[in-house]
């Protein structure tokens, strides 16, 4: 996992990850849907088809939403996210379920994105309400294929999903 982190000198030029969109789409999301979706969490996808080669897509989320871990094997896919609005707490683990990293990415903060290598098993946690990340990987989607979901995390809507995520939020707090 490889870690953006902020320019470091005042002179550096300014980190903009989307300069060709504007604060539209993230308030439509974050302020109407996103709220309001039964996963909270809500995906608004830039690019034109599914079967493109580069997927692009702005990902609303609420802290109250449970991403179940998971890897991308068929075919192995690369990803990145940049946190523009908010915060997440992002993990990565082994196969057996260990967190292997942890990092804290905030919009404004040290860290704000990460680029991950394909078939790592990875979650984030939302911190702030409406946190929005602009994130990108491989395409096509296909949605059989697309996720390989770790045997070792609950399943989504599931009772042990809020406390698998305190378990998490506790790890970050513990390192």
């Amino acid at each position: 996992m490889v870690v953006f982190p902020q320019p470091d000198s005042p002179t550096s030029p300014s980190v903009s990850p989307l300069p060709m969109l504007n604060d539209t789409p993230l308030t439509a999301l974050t302020t109407s849907a996103c709220p309001k979706s039964p996963r909270r969490r809500v995906i608004k996808p830039f690019h034109r088809d599914e079967s493109e080669a580069l997927h692009r897509m702005f990902n609303a989320v609420q802290p109250d939403s449970y991403i179940r871990p998971h890897r991308h094997l068929d075919p192995p896919k690369s990803e990145a996210w940049i946190v523009l609005r908010g915060a997440v707490l992002f993990f990565t683990f082994e196969d057996d379920g260990r967190i292997r990293e942890t990092v804290k990415l905030a919009a404004n903060g040290d860290a704000f994105g990460v680029d991950l290598t394909p078939g790592v098993y990875h979650t984030f946690l939302a911190l702030e309400p409406d946190t929005v990340i602009f994130e990108i990987k491989n395409g096509p989607y296909v949605a059989a294929t697309d996720k390989a979901f770790a045997p070792w995390s609950p399943v989504e809507g599931s009772p042990e999903a809020s406390e698998f995520m305190q378990r998490l939020r506790d790890a970050f707090e513990k390192r």
